[in-house]
């Protein structure tokens, strides 16, 4: 039961995977359809009609410059109360 289990393991279940391979071989070696190609034109751009402008610098920091803004107020959390076993 084994011996079988085994070749069907190993040689069965790679019929799939070499079919999946021989499709991907046969497409990459396919020619391109000539109607598909763009028939004028400068066949369409990647980038937009501007080009993406740069982002803004941060403020600079300096002697001469305004000084860095403060830090928020911390805020503490509540820490949990134990609750008070009555005395007896």
């Amino acid at each position: 039961m084994t011996t079988w289990t085994f070749i069907y393991l190993m040689v069965i279940l790679k019929i799939p995977i070499v079919l999946l391979l021989y499709i991907v071989w046969w497409a990459v070696k396919q020619a391109p359809d000539e109607a598909e190609q763009p028939s004028g034109g400068d066949g369409g751009s990647r980038r937009g009609p501007h080009p993406r402008g740069t982002l803004p610098r941060g403020p600079r920091r300096g002697p001469h410059s305004a000084p860095a803004p403060a830090a928020p107020p911390r805020v503490r959390s509540v820490v949990a109360r134990g609750t008070r076993v009555p005395e007896r």
